[in-house]
């Protein structure tokens, strides 16, 4: 799962991965898998991304916070 919000705030600051990893003291590596959805943040990674974009951790990362079997979720994902 793609989380596709971090990709947008990471673009709306005109930064690389590369750069946004720099910022952050993480991995450019681990910066582009957490954007893919493939490998999941610690505590601490999220965070630096919470304080780094001024948006909650939730927001950030719907995909730990929510149960995909919920309906709800399932039809706003399928709206998106």
């Amino acid at each position: 799962m793609v989380r596709k919000l971090l990709l947008e705030l990471r673009n709306e600051k005109d930064l690389t991965q590369q750069q946004l990893a720099e910022n952050l003291d993480l991995s450019t590596v681990y910066v582009r898998k957490l954007e893919k959805g493939v490998v999941n943040p610690g505590r601490e990674t999220m965070l630096k991304y919470e304080s780094y974009f001024n948006r909650d951790m939730r927001e950030l990362f719907p995909d730990l916070f929510f149960n995909h079997n919920d309906k709800k979720f399932i039809k706003e994902q399928e709206v998106s």
